[in-house]
């Protein structure tokens, strides 16, 4: 899942739970003598886990597309490095397999 969609899910489901979002906050300040403003980053930051626990794996629902993209995103990310690249040679069934191929 990709970072836009992951925080669209969970602002869904903060103003779907808003209500017990706030309750719970105000159990936390009453519980551990933190303000209200200490204790929601730390409430976002664990329903974000929570909410992205629920979420699918991506290999679990890509499309054909989106494997495609993903896997040239990730092409494209190694570019950078700039490794060499191997000969026909070294990469020929020969010089894998030796004798056994």
């Amino acid at each position: 899942m990709n970072p836009n969609s992951q925080t669209a899910s969970l602002h869904n489901f903060q103003e779907t739970h808003q209500q017990e979002i706030q309750a719970i906050t105000q159990i936390l300040v009453q519980i551990t003598s933190r303000t209200s403003e200490q204790i929601k980053p730390l409430l976002d930051a664990l329903l974000e886990r929570l909410v992205e626990a629920q979420e699918p794996p991506f290999y679990e629902t890509a499309t054909a597309a989106e494997w495609s993209i993903a896997f040239r995103q990730w092409v494209d990310s190694h570019r950078t490095l700039n490794l060499p690249t191997l000969s026909d040679e070294a990469i020929s069934r020969e010089s894998i397999y030796g004798e056994r191929g």
